[in-house]
């Protein structure tokens, strides 16, 4: 008998939703609807409608359109004139207004007085702010820029906090057509004056500082020096968070948001910039990657409505910054109707199960976290069920990096055994994801459900053959609407071109090492490009993190693979130990002998070294490549933006190694 007559047994699944759950997802409506109106698959269930979703794209896209009921004030010629990567042209012809579709609920009487918002803070109990009330302060907020000069195209920046000024300001500036950007309080001056210098704001909106971990933190000096460095600004919006009085030539909050005026929401094109948002930028400026008005919104209308399944009954939490695209993914939240969530404060303030009280608090239905969260509560022992009433949750999402297996049987044991678990990725560099939640599908421990509707993912070897069941490039075959329509201040696109297209022309190559296996799912090894390779067998960082990180001496690791020029490699694994542990030779063994039992002996570590701290990203990533590019003899100047690092100190801690070893 042939093997193929014996197909290999499917694994168990950790989750699996009822029918019940399946019949009522918002997906499983828009299958049956797509296939009366588009010819969509009426049986199959989502990999069907995946497989229909890539290769019928237009009519899919088509389908999504008209399924949210997007207003365009202009007829579309076509859906996808041009498929070219990059430079896809979807929908040339429409015009239409983000901001208009993330107020819509508000034209409801029977649900504008309910919350679009709800703010909480290290302090209080819920603040909401409805759906009308919202709706009249981006109108009078319009106005104001209207009346400022702001014209469709200006840029407008803010220094905010995630905060419903922060929201209100985003819809404001879509209102009107202005571009918007953001970066968190927490980025120090050069941090932000690296990325908003770039793009030359018209506005600043700012607040006179932030609290966090309980503590208040004055922002009123790099207030000034923004205003200094920033030559273009025409106006400062001054937002009194603290409470102090608005700095000489700035104009007040409160003076701009009082009027009661019916918004205005200018008609711009289809591929009219949204937004401005910037990648890590671990060398050189950070990329000033520019998103669409309707890449956006279709985007995020399947991924949020489809995938996440969010309507007017849910309560959307992601805990995030202004600086991180997950901040503008959650207030898209709007355009399906639901109350956001926004937490300004931090994630393990007064202790490390502070997020799970929010939820509790704000009636959260999808709560989003990192995957480090996650794994900090598994490791502080934190029960999240018995301390708190979750029982509003039906789905907990995770992403910034890959959530490890044990992740996944913790937030089954100790939240909900019916618990939907949703590890997502995608990128700053689409605002969305390419693969994770789906609400029809099982969940397997230790993978992302399926790739995303409208998404050719698929996995290639370095010859550009597709894979199956083994590791490869993460690549995406054909356009999105929400891929960049071009980086900022990158006239030619070559930066654009270099930074996903170079290894396979047209073809979007993300960065990512991952495997596709047999029953559909995904699962995410870390970044191609700080990938370990032993003798010919890869193996992505994230694999050894979650091994080493398991072991309580260890707060955080860092495995680098270097290439050396004899032709040999050196693989150090630097540990940050747990308060109290020693990095002894019985430590040592437990770290080798895991790594040799759990994973690959190939990938025990040449040397394991005592560091101070893991460097990462502003947005909480591990610091793989430039650490790689230190190591290997590189200046930390030429290795690293300095803006674009947490803790520049511990770089240092690396360059000395290499210097040691030179």
């Amino acid at each position: 008998m042939t093997s193929a007559a014996h197909p290999a047994p499917q694994p168990e699944p950790l989750w699996q939703p009822d029918s019940d759950r399946i019949a009522a997802a918002r997906i499983t409506r828009f299958q049956a609807w797509a296939a009366e109106r588009y010819g969509a698959p009426a049986e199959g269930g989502y990999p069907a409608l995946h497989r229909w979703s890539v290769a019928e794209l237009d009519t899919f896209w088509q389908a999504v359109a008209d399924w949210f009921d997007i207003r365009f004030s202009s007829p579309y010629e076509a859906v996808l004139a041009d498929r070219t990567m990059p430079g896809a042209q979807w929908f040339p012809g429409a015009t239409l207004n983000y901001a208009e579709h993330a107020l819509r609920t508000a034209e409801d009487s029977a649900r504008a007085d309910t919350p679009a918002l709800l703010h909480v803070d290290e302090t209080h109990e819920p603040v909401e702010i409805s759906w009308s009330e919202l709706r009249r302060q981006v109108g009078s907020l319009a106005a104001e820029l209207r009346a400022l000069g702001v014209r469709p195209g200006d840029r407008v920046s803010g220094y905010l906090p995630n905060v419903p000024q922060a929201v209100t300001a985003l819809l404001a500036s879509a209102a009107v057509g202005a571009v918007w950007t953001s970066c968190a309080p927490d980025f120090g001056a050069r941090s932000v004056l690296d990325r908003f210098q770039q793009v030359e704001p018209v506005v600043l909106f700012t607040v006179d500082g932030y609290r966090y971990g309980g503590k208040e933190h004055d922002r009123t000096d790099v207030v000034a020096e923004l205003r200094r460095e920033l030559p273009t600004l025409r106006a400062v919006v001054h937002i009194p968070l603290l409470g102090t009085p608005a700095p000489e030539g700035t104009l007040e909050w409160s003076a701009l948001t009082s009027a009661d005026t019916e918004p205005v929401f200018e008609q711009v094109p289809f591929d009219h910039p949204l937004w401005v948002l910037y990648s890590s930028g671990t060398t050189g400026l950070p990329k000033a990657i520019v998103q669409s008005q309707g890449g956006i919104l279709l985007e995020h209308f399947k991924q949020l409505g489809l995938h996440c399944d969010l309507g007017p009954e849910d309560r959307f939490f992601w805990y995030t910054s202004t600086g991180w695209m997950m901040w503008n993914f959650l207030v898209s939240g709007l355009l399906t109707g639901t109350t956001v969530v926004l937490y300004d404060g931090s994630p393990g303030f007064p202790d490390t199960g502070a997020q799970w009280g929010v939820a509790e608090r704000t009636g959260a239905t999808l709560f989003g976290t990192s995957a480090a969260y996650v794994m900090a509560c598994r490791k502080a022992e934190v029960h999240p069920a018995r301390e708190h009433d979750l029982s509003r949750i039906k789905c907990v999402a995770t992403t910034g990096s890959p959530l490890p297996p044990d992740g996944f049987r913790w937030l089954h044991d100790e939240v909900r055994e019916d618990l939907w678990i949703a590890s997502v990725s995608g990128g700053t560099d689409v605002c969305s994801c390419f693969a994770g939640a789906v609400p029809t599908l099982p969940v397997h421990i230790g993978e992302l459900q399926a790739p995303c509707l409208g998404t050719d993912l698929q996995a290639w070897d370095p010859q550009g053959r597709a894979v199956t069941g083994e590791v490869g490039e993460l690549v995406v075959t054909n356009p999105m609407p929400s891929m960049p329509i071009r980086f900022w201040n990158d006239p030619d696109g070559s930066r654009y071109r270099d930074s996903y297209f170079d290894m396979f022309p047209g073809v979007w190559r993300h960065g990512d090492w991952i495997t596709l296996t047999d029953h559909g799912s995904v699962i995410i090894h870390g970044r191609s490009d700080s990938t370990l390779n032993r003798q010919g067998v890869r193996m992505g960082s994230a694999d050894i993190y979650e091994v080493v990180e398991r072991l309580p001496e260890i707060r955080e690791s860092l495995v680098i693979g270097l290439e050396e020029p004899d032709g040999g490699y050196w693989m150090p694994l630097f540990v940050h130990l747990a308060e109290g542990a020693v990095l002894d030779e019985s430590l040592r063994t437990k770290i080798k002998q895991a790594i040799r039992e759990q994973l690959s002996p190939r990938h025990v570590p040449d040397e394991i070294i005592e560091a101070p701290g893991v460097p990462h990203t502003l947005t909480g990533k591990r610091i793989e490549v430039p650490v790689k590019r230190l190591l290997q003899g590189t200046a930390l100047d030429k290795a690293v933006n300095p803006g674009s690092v947490d803790n520049l100190d511990l770089l240092r801690f690396y360059e000395d190694i290499a210097r040691k070893r030179a």
